[in-house]
């Protein structure tokens, strides 16, 4: 998905615990039908292990006729992550793929040198309302990998594992998660699960990954004594196991992400990340000039670069 520059988010809860180092609340913005929520960059967090991108899609509808509508755009030096619990987007790329996104199910872009992509509303789709709701993310690739040919992979709902144990029910996206590894293969090591919690289950989050941080997509659970309220990202202190816990008498959602630390600073201009300020003036002059290669079936518009 293309991005649009918007306040950074603001830390929010006066509370907290000797586990959580910050506590980040997204900022809304409207896209024309439902809201999206900006988590990462965010104010003293620009990263959680390599995700350097990180925005909540709806819970929303589209009405009939209408639809979303992501034209065209470049990416550099990054891998986006696509991951709906609700809705289908049709996703094309300048590597000829083609397919739509289907709740649960993993649609992997590596940029790596240079990809172009749009994501549009399939047209049967358009017939009826929508529902669209789900997380999109950018994970920042290491130095040495920053420049390797651009990929598109995608992993069926049924190919990811998945834990069913005490109320708890996980689906390892990325990474490993309670004896179970993610089969895909990613550059570094990052960490990234689904989990649903039903009322009085309990999870323990190990100190398994260096960085890590827990998004609190619905429910209201309770992270080491304290309960907190939805939509917001608690990033945790290296090195503390933790535990979360349902006492509420509803269901609880939330992603948790993080992984290895970055090697070193990126920095982010709109649709591009690098490590280096002159890799991104270049991209920005070589989508201007129009040197990127086009998406097949999806090449009449595209999205032009910001003035600023």
């Amino acid at each position: 998905m293309s991005w649009t520059d918007c306040p950074d988010p603001i830390p929010g809860d006066t509370r907290s615990v000797d586990a959580i180092e910050n506590i980040i609340v997204p900022r809304a913005r409207d896209i024309g039908g439902f809201e999206v929520r900006r988590v990462l960059p965010a104010v003293g967090h620009r990263m959680v292990g390599p995700f350097i991108f990180f925005d909540q899609m709806g819970p929303g509808e589209l009405i009939a006729g209408s639809g979303l509508d992501v034209r065209p755009h470049p990416h550099i030096n990054l891998a986006t992550d696509t991951y709906l619990f609700d809705g289908q987007i049709r996703h094309r790329d300048s590597l000829g793929s083609d397919l739509l996104i289907e709740p649960g199910a993993l649609n992997l872009m590596t940029a790596g040198r240079g990809i172009v992509h749009s994501e549009r509303s399939d047209e049967p789709a358009r017939e009826n309302d929508q529902r669209i709701h789900g997380i999109q993310s950018w994970l920042a690739l290491p130095e040495k990998f920053e420049e390797v040919a651009p990929s598109f992979e995608h992993f069926s709902t049924a190919s990811l594992p998945f834990l069913r144990e005490g109320g708890i029910y996980a689906r390892v996206i990325l990474g490993e998660f309670a004896g179970l590894r993610s089969p895909v293969k990613t550059y570094g090591e990052p960490l990234y699960v689904d989990v649903r919690m039903d009322p009085g289950s309990s999870l323990e989050l190990p100190a398994n990954a260096e960085e890590r941080g827990i998004y609190l997509v619905s429910g209201t659970p309770d992270v080491d004594g304290i309960t907190f309220t939805p939509e917001r990202l608690l990033v945790i202190r290296e090195g503390i196991t933790i535990t979360i816990r349902n006492r509420s008498e509803g269901p609880v959602r939330l992603m948790i992400v993080g992984g290895d630390a970055m090697d070193g600073p990126r920095h982010i201009w709109w649709n591009f990340v690098s490590s280096r300020k002159e890799r991104i003036e270049q991209a920005k002059e070589e989508w201007r000039q129009g040197k990127f290669d086009t998406v097949p079936g999806d090449a009449e518009e595209f999205i032009p670069l910001p003035e600023s």
